[in-house]
């Protein structure tokens, strides 16, 4: 067995919508079927009992089927919510594509490597410990996946349809795209200050600020040594609690002194952590008070940890069943935590003149800290339904003179029945991006969705924080179309982000430059802050390599399918494969979006099916039978009739001229107008009005700017340059047929061929060349992509062989001299097209070269 290329897939990919492990696995003789190996399946059991059912759609067990089903049973023993996974057999015999599902990348990387441990082990090689591979995964799953508070947050998100990214590996979370985005750190949201926050630290400037709000607030100060603190004791009254003025979870905190010896332990414990503040202590429970913008949304009553005397167990034993609870764990992961005899809570049992080893008497409540946060221990009963009008109010009045738009606020107090003042409490402290779980699980009561509430003071009703995103693909016309579309955005006031093969833009400006029609440059566009719209260019590379980066489009255009786009790489080897790949972008349409299909095409008409949204077919022929069907059917079409281009629902119509879309040459560029169509209906399905996609298409002129490398007409002393980027055969019907549409006397093309193409599609290219052209210019490419050098040529020369009109072929190394060597034989009236490779510095050659030529005329 050989495992080779594991990668991450990030997005919707080409087998499902989940998040998923990808990887080759190649497995020889008997290890295609396990039904040939004995003893292997009890080996395996014996060594991990929990692996579940081995099945595979073909009846053979192969070792790469094994490897998945181990690596989702690992994933799922550790606690990560996964369930798909699946083996494909690829065209090369005992070679399989294995997806497993992740919910976190760095597990599921991990679980895929303990898999083939767990295989090779099965086969005698080395050895497998099933529970401390689980155990590991279990506490990897904890240090990555969000908090209880953060996924809160990201879970009502989610309910809403509103996306999300992480933006780091911890609490840092970016909500929508572009510019309706927003952020959060832990449960802290984007809008609140730095300054807020410091204010809610400074427990000392928190009460002044309290107290002059009328918010009832314990007597006391910051001090800077024992004397003074004992000073502040007397004067305020005993008993007093001590803490550190900027603290947080209850570090430091000790509260209920009654003399000196206690002060001055407590000074000792609060000054590791800053300045101490001694304050008097309130009388009662304590209480927790969640508030979000104006208000509180949820409320406990915190108990600290604690256990209950039975009159056999020490202390130590007590604590230890009370820590077998499933629900406490380490850290913040699960709902409560572990009760910790450390040095604070043997110092807490000896004020009740007990030890670790005591044996508290039966009934005896046994406290181990000073302070009831959950982080230390403690436990919470929700309040939320009990707390009186008046008491929340306070709290809200508090949060907002603190300025924190997400506020805890810890209550000392009989009860939250009754307003303060009735019963001498008050509030001791305001904390920014407060702990969610008391809530989110308390360990008694009612559970409160707090995590909506922040959700809901993020977004309004209705509003999901994303923008217009509509997603291109396609064999030809993909750049095209992307830029026309951005183009029509643009005329209607957004600020666009559109990447494509040639870069990333935004708001006009390129921000990247090269190939970036993949899903990191998608998802670079979607975190700008100036992108109001989006519209992706979306190569098949990038969606095998790693899937979409967004999770759904409002949009989706498959301009065509075409047999020479890549044919033979990554097992996409025949047409229909590609449409699958291809057809991901229209899987992922939103519920309330569409699919734009090109009805002329029958392998991207028959993706209507799997469009979760509505579909807009596009084709010239408004008689084509999917055409007709669906527009006697009253949905949207998109077609020509005579020299104008209609679009249709229904009984209604929406006429334009062609001669009003320069880039179509009044209708003459046959390939231009079924993108225009595209554009069109793409606009059309993002809502823009007519008005604006009229003014677009007037305004969109197929330069080198608008459109680099797509059909670029260029003057050369009375000669017709076009420069364009086609490099399959498809493109080349497409660009003879545009060509034929224009005058010229003698015609003469410049030709390379990309070596990452099958061996037949380089060859048509110039067999469908040389039936239109007189002069033939071939020139090797910059990079081979892997031919030997040489190679490419002779396949395009080949292709050559018995043309029908070419009368005159060169091999030209290097772009440019090619490009130089076709100019020298131009005449006024003649036709020359340009295949360009390296595209941004060929235009500015050519234009240069035009430059030159109209000078010298």
């Amino acid at each position: 067995m050989n495992i080779t290329r594991t990668r991450a897939l990030r997005g919707p990919n080409l087998w499902s919508r989940h998040l998923a492990i990808e990887a080759i696995v190649a497995c020889e003789g008997d290890e295609r079927s396990i039904a040939q190996m004995p003893g292997f399946e009890t080996r395996l059991r014996a060594l991990f009992p929990a692996i579940g059912t081995l099945q595979s759609e073909s009846g053979d067990v192969s070792v790469a089927h094994v490897v998945q089903t181990a690596a989702l049973a690992l994933q799922a023993q550790a606690g990560c919510p996964v369930t798909f996974a699946r083996t494909t057999a690829t065209s090369d015999a005992g070679v399989y594509q294995v997806v497993v599902e992740y919910s976190e990348e760095a597990v599921g990387r991990k679980a895929f490597d303990y898999a083939e441990q767990l295989v090779r082990a099965a086969l005698g090689q080395g050895g497998f410990d099933a529970d401390a591979v689980v155990a590991e995964l279990r506490e990897l799953d904890e240090d990555e996946r969000l908090g209880p508070s953060t996924g809160a947050i990201v879970e009502a998100a989610v309910a809403r349809g509103i996306p999300y990214r992480r933006l780091t590996r911890g609490s840092l979370v970016q909500f929508g795209w572009g510019s309706k985005q927003r952020r959060i750190q832990a449960a802290e949201i984007d809008s609140t200050s730095a300054v807020a926050e410091s204010i809610g630290q400074d427990k000392d400037l928190t009460k002044r600020l309290l107290h002059a709000a009328g918010v009832p607030v314990p007597l006391g100060r910051p001090v800077d040594t024992v004397e003074e603190a004992w000073e502040v004791a007397q004067k305020v009254g005993l008993p007093v609690v001590v803490k550190p003025q900027d603290g947080n979870q209850g570090k430091g905190v000790t509260v209920n002194i009654t003399d000196r010896a206690q002060l001055e332990e407590a000074f000792r414990t609060a000054s590791e952590y800053g300045t101490v503040m001694v304050e008097r202590f309130l009388p009662g429970h304590d209480f927790r008070l969640l508030v979000v913008g104006d208000q509180l949304v949820a409320a406990a009553r915190r108990e600290p940890p604690q256990v209950l005397g039975d009159g056999q167990r020490t202390v130590r034993e007590l604590v230890d069943i009370v820590n077998q609870d499933p629900r406490r764990g380490e850290g913040h992961a699960t709902s409560l935590t572990k009760i910790r005899l450390d040095d604070i809570a043997v110092a807490r049992l000896a004020l009740q003149n007990l030890t670790p080893d005591s044996v508290p008497d039966k009934g005896q409540r046994v406290i181990l800290r000073n302070n009831a946060n959950l982080s230390t221990g403690g436990t919470a009963t929700d309040v939320t339904d009990d707390v009186h009008p008046e008491v929340a109010a306070r709290a809200v009045a508090a949060a907002q003179m603190v300025g924190l738009h997400i506020c805890g606020v810890d209550m000392v107090a009989e009860t939250v029945l009754r307003p303060l003042e009735e019963q001498g409490g008050g509030f001791v402290e305001v904390n920014a991006a407060p702990g969610l779980r008391m809530h989110l699980a308390p360990s008694y009561g009612k559970p409160r969705n707090v995590g909506q509430a922040m959700v809901d003071r993020l977004y309004a009703h209705g509003d999901d924080g994303r923008i217009p995103t509509v997603a291109v693909t396609g064999t030809n016309g993909k750049t095209t179309t992307a830029r026309l579309i951005a183009h029509l955005f643009t005329a209607q006031g957004l600020r666009v982000g559109m990447t494509n093969t040639d870069g990333v833009y935004v708001n006009g400006r390129q921000i990247d430059s090269g190939d970036c029609s993949g899903p990191k440059s998608a998802r670079n566009v979607l975190l700008h802050p100036e992108v109001d719209a989006a519209v992706f260019e979306t190569a098949r590379g990038g969606i095998l390599r790693e899937g979409l980066g967004f999770d759904r489009c409002q949009v989706a255009v498959v301009t065509n399918i075409g047999a020479g786009d890549h044919l033979g790489l990554n097992y996409i080897t025949t047409v229909e494969d590609l449409a699958v790949l291809k057809r991901v972008i229209v899987q992922n349409v939103a519920p309330t979006g569409y699919g734009v299909l090109n009805a002329a095409d029958p392998i991207v008409a028959a993706m209507a099916s799997a469009c979760p949204g509505k579909v807009i077919f596009f084709a010239a022929d408004r008689h084509n039978p999917v055409m007709a069907t669906h527009r006697a059917q009253g949905h949207r079409t998109v077609y020509v009739d005579g020299d104008s281009i209609v679009a249709s629902e229904g009984s209604w119509r929406e006429t334009i001229h062609l001669r009003d879309v320069p880039i179509t040459r009044n209708g003459r560029i046959a390939f231009q107008v079924e993108n225009v169509m595209a554009a069109v209906a793409a606009a059309w399905g993002a809502g823009l009005p007519w008005q604006t996609i009229r003014r677009g298409l007037s305004g969109f002129v197929n330069d080198s700017d608008n459109a680099p490398g797509r059909f670029n007409v260029m003057d050369y002393r009375g000669a017709t340059i076009i420069a364009d980027y086609g490099h399959n055969p498809d493109a080349m019907r497409a660009l003879v047929q545009a060509v034929d549409a224009l005058p010229g006397k003698r015609r003469s093309v410049v030709i390379s061929g990309a070596g990452d193409r099958r061996d037949e599609d380089i060859r048509e290219q110039t067999v469908i060349l040389g039936a239109a052209f007189d002069d033939v210019i071939l020139y090797q490419d910059a990079a081979q992509r892997g031919r030997a050098d040489g190679e490419v040529m002779a396949l395009l020369r080949e292709g050559l062989a018995g043309a029908p009109r070419t009368t005159y072929v060169d091999e030209i190394r290097g772009e440019f001299i090619a490009i130089d060597a076709a100019l020298a034989r131009l005449q006024p009236g003649d036709l020359c097209l340009v295949l360009v490779d390296q595209v941004e510095e060929a235009l500015a050659h050519l234009a240069q070269r035009c430059a030159e030529g109209g000078a010298a005329a």
